[in-house]
């Protein structure tokens, strides 16, 4: 992505490096990285994924020790904050252009191990995560690095896109979708449930291809091979792909998320078309998405 002169976003809290570091007591981080995967993106609503998390043997140390940060840490706070700062641009506009309102900009912390959110204790184990309890999305830049080394999904555009993913849930929130969504989620039987939580995450992969459409018109931020790269990390990232990897087989009624066609095309939807209207994954059948 070409990202030179580009302005960093003034909504940006880095916590790295005081917060305490969470280590994990079974295999390490790289033995947990496939339940990393198919719980992040999520849509705010974490604790589920806790609750997972809190049979793996954790444990905190307190306190934060001095750390110098490496070159490649800094800069990707850097790219962070620039991309976030394209999502500020981009959807500023697009609501205004839409007849949406006043865009109301989200949060992004940066943060090492775990850290307070408005929705609990977040941890780097979750991944990068929206919470609309505080509006803000949380990220642990190391995730990045356990995409390249556990899944090969790598690139700058590939990083982009799961920070654009997380906006696109704070946009359902300043929509309704999401509140919605986890309402009725809250009132169904669990397969009912995980189909309506694949109809958010995939409204969200989309809404991140929309922002991507519209970042390229403004800036001409997407260079040769971008692309690619955010449609792999999509495909990766799919429920059915996970699930294999992890246990050779998937279970469909589980999906929480999507499978990798599902995910690839409704990014590359909203990247083709740019067209927020486009983005309706909750009217259709559940076997057409």
């Amino acid at each position: 992505m070409k990202l030179d002169g580009r302005r960093e976003s003034s909504n940006v809290e880095d916590r790295r490096g005081k917060s305490g570091k969470t280590i994990a007591g079974i295999g390490g981080i790289g033995g947990i990285i496939i339940v990393l995967l198919m719980t992040f993106l999520g849509g705010g609503d974490f604790g589920d994924a806790l609750q997972q998390m809190g049979g793996m043997a954790m444990e905190q140390q307190a306190g934060g020790e001095e750390h110098e940060f490496t070159a490649e840490e800094q800069e990707l706070a850097k790219f962070s904050s620039q991309i976030f700062a394209g999502t500020e641009d981009v959807w500023s506009q697009l609501f205004e252009q839409y007849g949406l309102g006043e865009y109301q900009e989200p949060k992004l912390v940066l943060y090492t191990g775990s850290t307070s959110t408005g929705c609990g204790q977040g941890q780097a184990q979750m991944g990068p995560f929206y919470c609309s309890a505080d509006q803000t999305v949380y990220i642990d830049l190391s995730f990045f690095m356990q995409m390249r080394q556990t899944l090969g999904a790598d690139g700058d555009f590939a990083y982009a896109y799961v920070i654009a993913h997380e906006v696109g849930h704070h946009v359902q929130y300043l929509l309704g979708t999401l509140n919605q969504a986890h309402n009725q989620m809250a009132r169904s039987d669990k397969a009912t449930a995980n189909e309506i939580s694949v109809r958010l995450e995939l409204q969200a992969d989309f809404y991140a291809g929309v922002w991507a459409h519209h970042d390229n018109k403004l800036f001409g931020s997407l260079e040769e091979g971008d692309l690619e790269e955010a449609l792999t990390c999509a495909q990766k990232i799919g429920d059915d792909y996970l699930q294999k990897k992890a246990q050779g087989y998937d279970i469909p009624e589980s999906f929480t998320h999507g499978t990798s066609q599902q995910r690839h095309n409704w990014l590359k939807k909203g990247l083709q078309t740019g067209d927020v209207r486009q983005g309706d994954t909750f009217t259709p059948s559940y076997r057409s998405l």
